[in-house]
């Protein structure tokens, strides 16, 4: 009876045919290749640092209390005297945005002491070693910073919606909203990367990140109108990327006016300005 003949084995390497269960620890499998290999190794990169949270969730809980404490004391405080103007609708729902953001933010711009750590533990040379592009690794590091953040959001979103605070439920909107979260972290992630690649140092690197925390969140629309301020002040914010993170926050999940084409066209650039610098200098840290 005639039998058809059976479909050659594959070759490994060295030209040897491997046999049985032997075949997948012979013969590796298809690598990606083309456009797919930087989208997979950006989400691997992504994967390895949210995998940190499984094993430390102590950071999530103590970072959701300082936005508490702003809703909770200085919201509902100048909810009561009406010093600043907001345009008819409650200063606790003009703030919940600003919040958000600077919650982020704060996540985001101590990013760089985790890369410094991975550099003294040896962790980071053995990353660059691997084919994985210098962008990629920044990329995952920065969009990690992202999920974290937003991650923060929805615990200050929950405290502000117990609090009394009108915000949108479209889905589309919130869509929007953690796009819009995402963008920031990874922007003042990658900032925070970059300046960990000229200082080398944690310490000094801690003290940058506080000099110029607070100078961001004040120099930006965060708390008070940009109509308000100083006009000093008003040529800081408009170079700020906080300040087009909050106006989209605060147009999305409130119904304000906003400029949403412009605060993610700034978004967007600066994100990607920041990769590209974090990912220049990420090879002077791992020296």
């Amino acid at each position: 009876m005639y039998e058809a003949p059976a479909a050659p084995r594959p070759v490994s390497a060295d030209g040897v045919r491997p046999t049985g269960a032997l075949d997948l620890l012979v013969v590796p499998p298809r690598a990606r290749t083309g456009w797919r290999v930087l989208p997979a190794r950006v989400g691997a990169m992504c994967a390895v640092e949210l995998q940190k949270l499984r094993h430390d969730r102590t950071e999530l809980y103590t970072r959701a209390i300082q936005p508490a404490l702003w809703l909770l004391i200085f919201g509902e405080t100048f909810t009561r005297i009406r010093a600043i103007p907001t345009g008819g609708i409650p200063y606790l729902d003009y703030l919940a945005p600003g919040i958000i953001a600077q919650s982020a933010m704060f996540i985001a711009i101590f990013y760089g002491i985790m890369i410094i750590w991975e550099r003294d533990a040896g962790i980071l040379t053995k990353l660059l070693v691997t084919p994985t592009p210098r962008s990629a690794l920044i990329t995952g590091k920065a969009f990690a910073a992202g999920v974290k953040a937003l991650i923060q959001a929805v615990v200050v979103v929950v405290i502000a919606a117990l609090l009394g605070v009108a915000m949108t439920w479209n889905p589309l909107r919130l869509l929007g909203v953690a796009v819009a979260v995402v963008l920031g972290s990874a922007f003042f992630s990658c900032l925070s990367m970059t300046i960990a690649g000229i200082v080398l140092t944690r310490d000094r690197l801690m003290g940058i990140g506080q000099a110029i925390t607070m100078p961001l969140f004040f120099g930006s629309n965060a708390l008070y109108p940009v109509a308000v301020m100083p006009g000093w002040l008003q040529a800081v914010s408009m170079v700020n990327p906080l300040s087009y993170q909050v106006d989209a926050l605060r147009g999305l999940l409130l119904g304000t006016h906003a400029h949403l084409a412009l605060d993610y066209g700034v978004l967007v650039v600066a994100a990607a300005l920041g990769i590209l610098s974090a990912s220049s200098l990420l090879g002077r840290l791992a020296r």
